[in-house]
């Protein structure tokens, strides 16, 4: 099992070697891609050196799978080029995801739907992911009509640069800026770049993407994507309207009983999600939940997750997991 990671130094990179090993992924060679400056030094990977090659190097080589992170301009240029060669490409940027031809997948969710001959794969946005794994199984049971959601993204979604920039103003040095303003003490209502709408790229994935991994185009989805001085994890203030009437315990039992999220909602014990302890894991954390005072047939919801492990790297090893259990590769 030949496994090329395409972005292998940078943030996302570096988490999905680390979830590849806790899983256990049966990796026989590993070939690490990063920009060509970084061709010939070493990353570490099971014990083991492994020497960072060209994207042609990679291509030669003829992976099995090839686990993209290093943004959509080089996945439009690359990923078909793997694919010609007959590895299976798991995408991790927006390139792919609204292209018709492409599955869009989160594996609690919609795996069953890959085949053999999905040779591109596109992973969600991170921010995407952990809303449709608490609007999936309440779609199922409710019908949802409407969902608005305000998301509290942590700045390690932009990247190290961000990180960067955090520290450097929590010392009081000024420095190369990953935003427009400062980040420390602030909340910046602006996520990728603003369209002719008014929305940002960031909003308008969130719509466009839960739409498409639940595969219904009737459900209306507003977003307002805000940027927080957090490190570990996105977190989103959820509204969402069902076609029929709700039963707010029936709703708590159906999260419940979810794979892959963690119910964490008693408001006796103070106990809600929050970024702070879902840094490191792969669940989605839901709690306040409650009816919507001013909407029948509504509630409120409080969603978490780690943004670069189930937001990214988790989701992408798990689809190559279904990938490898159900023989599709």
């Amino acid at each position: 099992m030949k496994v090329a990671l395409v972005g292998a130094t940078g943030m996302v990179g570096e988490i999905m070697l680390k979830v590849l090993e806790e899983r256990n992924f049966p990796v026989t060679e590993l070939i690490p891609v990063a920009s060509e400056r970084s061709v010939g030094k070493k990353i570490a990977f099971k014990e083991k050196e492994y020497s960072i090659v060209s994207m042609e190097q990679a291509i030669a080589l003829k992976p099995a799978i090839a686990l993209f992170s290093a943004g959509g301009d080089i996945s439009l240029k690359w990923a078909p080029k793997f694919a010609e060669v007959g590895t299976t490409v798991i995408d991790n940027s927006s390139a792919w995801r609204m292209d018709p031809s492409k599955k869009l997948i989160v594996p609690e969710i919609n795996a069953d739907v890959l085949t053999k001959n999905d040779k591109i794969i596109a992973n969600p946005n991170c921010s995407t992911t952990q809303l449709v794994m608490a609007l999936a199984p309440l779609h199922k049971e409710y019908k949802i009509k409407r969902v608005i959601v305000s998301t509290y993204q942590s700045i390690t979604g932009t990247g190290v640069k961000a990180v960067k920039q955090l520290e450097n103003e929590y010392k009081g040095v000024k420095d190369e800026m990953a935003y427009p303003y400062p980040i420390h003490r602030n909340a910046i209502p602006h996520c990728d770049v603003f369209e002719d709408n008014g929305y940002t790229k960031e909003e308008m994935k969130l719509s466009n993407e839960t739409k498409k991994i639940l595969q219904d185009d009737s459900i209306l989805v507003a977003a307002t994507a805000v940027r927080i001085p957090v490190v570990g994890g996105h977190s989103e203030a959820v509204n969402i309207e069902f076609a029929e009437a709700i039963s707010v315990g029936q709703i708590r039992n159906i999260l419940r009983s979810t794979p892959g999220i963690i119910l964490q909602d008693n408001t006796d014990t103070s106990t809600y999600p929050m970024p702070l302890f879902a840094e490191g894991k792969d669940e989605v954390f839901v709690g306040r939940i409650r009816e919507d005072i001013s909407c029948d047939n509504a509630i409120n919801m409080w969603i978490v997750a780690d943004n670069l492990r189930k937001g990214a790297a988790t989701n992408t090893v798990q689809i190559a997991q279904y990938l490898v259990d159900n023989n599709l590769l």
